[in-house]
């Protein structure tokens, strides 16, 4: 027996047809909202970390090569992008000369296998509103699925809950916003309840690189497979060091008590500790959401918790049309993929380059990514051509949406590769051949235009 709000919930699952794995897995993180959880972790817990990096490294070619073709990739690919007015998934943007994320990410992982003879399957972890968009775009690589292993498995979905009483919320209008994403937490659970972590292993497979999509620089690359390989961990992810821009996110610290690594996000972050959050010299690294785990190591965790990891708590208030701030206040239960690092005994952490996390959260990111900061060779990998990546602050009232976005940079993204900063307020339209050069600010109370070949530097009258 339950309480009457998780009694709901659990028939409003049934009825649409969600993984009983996932239902008993959503039940335990109800259970511990019920007790009051709030999945916060006080600054007075832990201690900032320190560790290795991928570039003192030694991993031989053959060491490398061997790894990658015991290694299975998934790209997380839930994300509609609804943060830059889109409606589809995210991966099927526009990056460069036609090319999306997906046709990039499918091109960087066919490269390797022809490169190192290995079989790396790529696995995308789409949700129910990316899975057909996306499936359709890959179609046209009809050698990217490895002969008795799925492209897709789907993230589960679980009912927003009223913060009141945490019986699921009703919202007539669009039921579709009744439900949420688990959190990308949720891989761990549906790897399960899809039956595919135990058909990974009967192919022979040892590890499982994991990343998002919208991150063209987490590649499978053999280095990395083999510093994870010959490390015996179970378990690990790549960290990078936290800039200003990362102040606001999560970061890696170890626990006190039992000397376990953690990632504490900033949901998890009491408010009298986000100083303590913010602090790039206390905590120096954030994590790029590039995992490795071992597969075997993976199922007997699952295995000896009833299919239930113990992932942390992230208890997330928003309301249940995110767009809409008059609707109702609705509890979202999440948990991080990454904290599954607190489950394991010698899991690892390991620093790599920024160029290994290129993330798009916003078009100020994507503007970046379009323009010669980066250049895509052969082997479809990102190769940072700029000394440094320019730091972009566009306007929202004109940029945040994609398709407001591309109506101003009609001829393509500036060059960057020069660019200290690129700071815009106001309505601004570049030409054709524009260059960024330095710390540049634009800024206008009425539309303008910059016209073709202009070399926008500090000093300019327009900035």
């Amino acid at each position: 027996m339950g309480s009457a709000g998780l009694n709901k919930a659990r028939d409003k699952m049934v009825a649409a047809g969600v993984d009983e794995v996932a239902i008993d897995t959503f039940a335990h993180y109800f259970r511990l909202l019920e007790h009051g959880e709030t999945g916060m972790i006080p600054e007075s817990a832990i201690e900032p970390v320190d560790m290795g990096s991928i570039h003192e490294v030694e991993v031989s070619d053959e060491a490398g090569a061997e790894a990658l073709r015991k290694t299975v990739v998934i790209k997380l690919n839930g994300g509609l992008g609804t943060s830059m007015g889109m409606d589809r998934a995210k991966s099927l943007l526009c990056v460069r000369r036609g090319l999306s994320f997906l046709d990039i990410i499918a091109r960087q992982v066919l490269h390797l296998r022809k490169q190192y003879d290995a079989t790396l399957p790529l696995i995308f972890m789409n949700s129910f509103r990316t899975s057909a968009d996306t499936m359709a775009a890959l179609a046209r690589y009809e050698d990217l699925a490895v002969d008795g292993l799925p492209l897709e498995f789907l993230q589960n979905k679980e009912p927003k809950l009223l913060p009141k009483d945490l019986a699921p919320v009703s919202y007539p209008k669009d039921p579709e916003l009744e439900w949420c994403p688990p959190g990308h937490g949720d891989l761990y659970t549906a790897l399960r309840g899809t039956g595919l972590l135990d058909r990974l292993i009967a192919a022979g497979f040892e590890r499982v690189f994991v990343s998002n999509s919208d991150n063209l620089g987490a590649v499978p690359e053999p280095r990395v497979a083999g510093w994870f390989a010959e490390s015996g961990a179970p378990f690990a992810i790549e960290a990078v060091r936290r800039t200003p821009s990362d102040r606001k996110g999560g970061h890696f610290a170890r626990r006190k008590n039992d000397r376990r690594l953690i990632l504490r996000e900033t949901a998890q972050t009491l408010p009298e500790d986000l100083d303590k959050l913010a602090d790039l010299d206390r905590h120096r690294f954030c994590s790029t959401n590039n995992v490795w785990f071992d597969l075997a190591a993976m199922k007997h965790a699952l295995d000896v918790r009833d299919g239930v990891l113990g992932l942390p708590l992230i208890r997330n208030v928003k309301n249940v049309d995110p767009g809409d701030r008059s609707t109702p206040e609705v509890i979202q239960v999440e948990t991080a993929m990454g904290a599954a690092i607190e489950v394991f005994e010698n899991s690892q952490l390991i620093e790599v380059g920024r160029d290994r996390f290129v993330p798009v959260k916003t078009t100020n990111d994507l503007l970046v990514l379009r323009s010669d900061v980066y250049d895509i060779g052969t082997d479809f990998v990102l190769d940072q051509v700029a000394v440094d990546v320019p730091y972009v602050d566009l306007d929202a009232d004109y940029y945040k949406v994609v398709g407001e976005f591309d109506k101003r940079f009609p001829e393509g993204a500036p060059s960057m590769k020069k660019a200290i900063s690129l700071r815009i307020e106001g309505d601004w339209t570049f030409g054709h051949g524009v260059q960024v050069v330095g710390e540049v600010e634009l800024d206008a109370a009425s539309a303008q235009r910059v016209a073709a070949d202009t070399v926008l530097q500090p000093g300019l009258p327009d900035d």
